[in-house]
């Protein structure tokens, strides 16, 4: 990345914003986090979840106790998330991919304003 896309990156507000999305996009949404999100999700004809439980062999918990994510598949996604970050920083700050996703998500704000 070159000292103008950074200085962009310190002063434009928008821009921040944009990456940040694209790095949840990238480092979380399309990770390990994806696998866990992947499974059926209950219903509710309460629209809260009241009516919903989970029964174990020790018993029914309410869908609004469960945990949804053990410690061993926190930490999974956690490390997954921290490689991908990890991927996503150095491409970007170190490739010239990364001043193409500058340039793109610069088009993208410009495009934005254009439109309004």
């Amino acid at each position: 990345m070159d000292l103008q896309h950074l200085q962009d990156l310190k002063t434009n507000d928008e821009l921040r914003r944009r990456l940040a999305a694209a790095i949840a996009q990238s480092c979380f949404r399309n990770g390990k986090l994806e696998n866990f999100h992947a499974g059926t999700y209950p219903s509710s004809e309460t629209g809260d979840y009241s009516d919903v439980k989970v029964v174990s062999p020790f018993g029914e918990i309410p869908w609004k106790r469960l945990s949804r994510l053990n410690n061993a598949e926190i930490t999974e996604i956690t490390v997954d998330a921290a490689e991908r970050c990890y991927s996503f920083l150095s491409d970007l700050l170190q490739s010239a991919e990364g001043d193409k996703v500058i340039e793109m998500l610069k088009k993208q704000i410009d495009d934005g304003e254009k439109a309004s």
